[in-house]
């Protein structure tokens, strides 16, 4: 299985605490991160393959994962309260995966409920 995991900097304490929460399962897979989540997951101690921070193109750079059929699941942990310069790209991921028909997960509940799924 492969998961891209992106948290807005609100949310990268949530989505530490899933991937340690969910390690067993998610050391499993191959984890892909935006450049500032993955060094965050990587500080706790889990492998991720680290793409650029996503206001310079990591969330551009997962999408073209998406749409090239290298992604099985997406866990975008957002911050619907705080405004963020690259909302288009978020925008452009959010449209690419409804258009590859691949999961997208934009809060823990939602990704508890995927990871149970596979």
């Amino acid at each position: 299985m492969r998961i891209a995991l992106i948290a807005h900097d609100g949310k990268k304490p949530e989505m530490v605490r899933f991937v340690l929460q969910n390690k067993d399962q998610l050391q499993q897979a191959s984890l892909f991160a935006t450049g500032t989540t993955g060094s965050h997951i990587e500080q706790a101690g889990i492998h991720v393959i680290r793409l650029l921070s996503g206001p310079q193109g990591g969330d551009a750079q997962i999408a073209a994962m998406v749409a090239t059929g290298e992604l099985d699941l997406v866990f975008f942990f957002r911050d619907p309260l705080e405004k963020h310069p690259h909302e288009p790209d978020v925008q452009m991921l959010m449209r690419l995966c409804d258009v590859h028909n691949v999961p997208l997960a934009t809060n823990p509940a939602a990704a508890e409920l995927m990871l149970r799924g596979f």
